[in-house]
């Protein structure tokens, strides 16, 4: 009731502007939208839930108040459930019915509890899958020539990558996505420059992943699903070389190939020529060893053979004189000349009444008439 005068009260209700439902909810989230176009808040999750296979929904609490949350299932990368402390990204709206809630964009886990239960909660589900599989991983070429990357080119895990590989080997065909290696935006920028490396009508021959070491909240946006997925998807065999040794996400067990950093990521890469050098020369002076020995043994395996061979021929030789000597002797016993060195005389002729034969004996030939022939009692 207005205590005042009558045209007072006409003033002040002339002031209060009247909305329908539907106007005033409109007018409602134009003012949350220009007051609060996106808000981070951290929180509990509570009361999770996956409506149609498409839609999550779930409560933020704190010690003192509720955040009812609404988001499709493909923008959660991350797994969460109940009791996990999460920093949601969003817009606050207030639905048709009068219902106000924080539509999330991205959700990510915080504090070192919650990220390594989303870590455990997404790993068993990929396990499932297979993508973890040592059957489904291939080899490294042993000297690529083609090398495509994804860092931060300002990062200093890449330069050590860089380094490393130009004092092992050199002269590779490197190309380079400078991407972010952390933070909401990473997964997905890494995740168009492997489709980009992937579309290429000549592919290369390594696909690198590197970043440099961090907490677990640094190194988290490696255990983003979908960047999961797309790296077991790549048609380009992969290494992925990310934090410290003792550091493990999950692009690492997706990877064809994890290198503990990205130094080892390098050294896993390519060889080192000064290795390569060093064995090559060890091959070279051991197969003129081998050659040498193998020489050696030829000279002495020749000599002896040679050594047969002469004793052989000496000995055929010794035989075929002793033959030509003992023909010899026997021809000379044949000899007629021997004969007529010992008195006897050679008939030559028909020895036949009246016939003329011709007498040979050492000193002279003499030729005779025969006068009668007898034959022998």
């Amino acid at each position: 009731m207005c205590f005042t005068s009558m045209r007072s009260c006409d003033t002040e209700r002339s002031l209060v502007q009247k909305y329908s439902v539907s106007d005033f909810l409109a007018v409602l989230n134009q003012t949350l939208e220009f007051a609060y176009p996106i808000v981070e808040v951290e929180g509990e999750v509570a009361s999770f839930k996956i409506n149609q296979g498409k839609y999550v929904f779930f409560d933020l609490k704190d010690a003192s108040g509720t955040l009812p949350c609404f988001m499709t299932v493909w923008q959660l990368r991350q797994p969460i459930e109940d009791g996990m402390k999460v920093v949601v990204q969003g817009t606050p709206k207030v639905t048709p019915w009068g219902k106000f809630s924080l539509t999330v964009q991205t959700v990510r886990p915080s504090g070192e509890g919650s990220l390594k239960k989303s870590f455990e909660l997404l790993k068993v589900k990929l396990e499932k899958e297979g993508l973890f599989r040592d059957e489904r991983k291939r080899s490294l070429p042993t000297t690529p020539q083609r090398v495509a990357v994804i860092s931060s080119t300002q990062a200093a895990g890449y330069a050590d990558f860089v380094k490393i590989i130009n004092e092992r080997w050199g002269g590779l065909d490197i190309e380079v996505a400078h991407t972010q290696v952390q933070g909401e935006s990473a997964p997905d920028q890494m995740i168009r420059a492997i489709r980009y490396f992937n579309m290429r009508d000549e592919l290369a021959d390594v696909l690198v992943l590197i970043r440099g070491g961090g907490s677990a909240d640094d190194l988290s946006a490696f255990n983003d699903e979908q960047l999961v997925r797309e790296i077991a998807a790549s048609r380009i065999p992969t290494l992925v070389g990310v934090g410290h040794e003792v550091d493990i996400v999950l692009a690492d067990m997706v990877a064809d190939v994890r290198a503990a950093t990205p130094s080892n990521a390098a050294q896993l890469l390519v060889p080192d020529r000064r290795e390569i050098i060093n064995s090559v020369q060890q091959r070279v002076r051991a197969m003129a060893q081998s050659a040498e020995r193998a020489i050696d043994t030829l000279q002495r395996e020749n000599s002896m053979a040679l050594n047969r061979m002469i004793e052989l021929t000496t000995q055929q030789i010794d035989d075929q004189l002793g033959s030509v000597a003992q023909m010899r002797a026997t021809l000379q016993a044949y000899d007629p000349r021997g004969v007529l060195e010992r008195g006897y005389a050679l008939v030559r002729g028909a020895l036949r009444p009246n016939g003329i034969i011709e007498i040979e004996t050492q000193a002279v030939i003499a030729k005779a008439e025969v006068r009668d022939v007898q034959q022998k009692q």
